[in-house]
């Protein structure tokens, strides 16, 4: 019994310690080091993939498929990706965008600075929404019906540094909130409660 209690007991450290770090992780959460060889992204089927590509693919993967063993955290130049293994690398988000996912809610929802694509939940799942961003100048950048990710979530790449307002309509409710785009801003918006 002691043998393989003091291994669980590791593994769930170990896991505590990656979901501290990284899982809807606040403004300050340490950076994730690259690792000198990412070939163990294969496993998730995330080899040979942009930082781009990371973040379209697992944000559309249904929850449940979603691998638990695997932290992915939108920074606003990278995506920081870690495995309970110890393996880190990061990969670089485009230049002139900037990804931002935002989960519009009615009742509940949590704090978040850089989104985690593989453990972050809002309350709205796969849900129809309007969505409007318009910028300081009023440039309209996005003007679009979208539907809410398995995970609640709906993504946005936006030009990079721009202030703007989102605009999210579902069901007869609405909410308009400021969105900014540079390097210490958040790429994760949980604040879009719909009156």
């Amino acid at each position: 019994m002691r043998t393989t209690a003091r291994p669980l007991s590791l593994l769930a450290a170990a896991l505590g310690s990656l979901l501290l770090v990284a899982a809807c992780a606040p403004a300050d959460a340490p950076p994730i080091t690259d690792a000198p060889s990412a070939a163990w992204l294969s496993d998730h089927g995330l080899d040979g993939m942009s930082g781009l590509e990371v973040v379209d693919h697992l944000e559309a993967m249904p929850v449940a498929e979603r691998p638990t063993d695997l932290i992915a955290s939108i920074k606003p130049d990278s995506v920081e990706l870690s495995d309970l293994d110890g393996n880190t690398t990061s990969l670089d988000l485009p230049e002139d965008e900037f990804y931002v996912s935002v989960a519009p809610y009615l009742t509940q929802t949590h704090e978040c600075f850089f989104h985690s694509l593989t453990t972050c939940l809002g309350e709205l799942r796969d849900q129809d929404v309007s969505v409007h961003v318009v910028d300081g100048s009023g440039a309209v950048l996005i003007e679009e019906e979208a539907r809410t990710a398995d995970n609640g979530f709906v993504g946005l790449w936006l030009p990079r540094g721009v202030d703007a307002t989102l605009t999210i309509e579902h069901d007869g409710r609405a909410v308009a909130t400021p969105v900014s785009t540079g390097d210490d801003d958040p790429t994760c918006v949980t604040t879009a409660r719909l009156m």
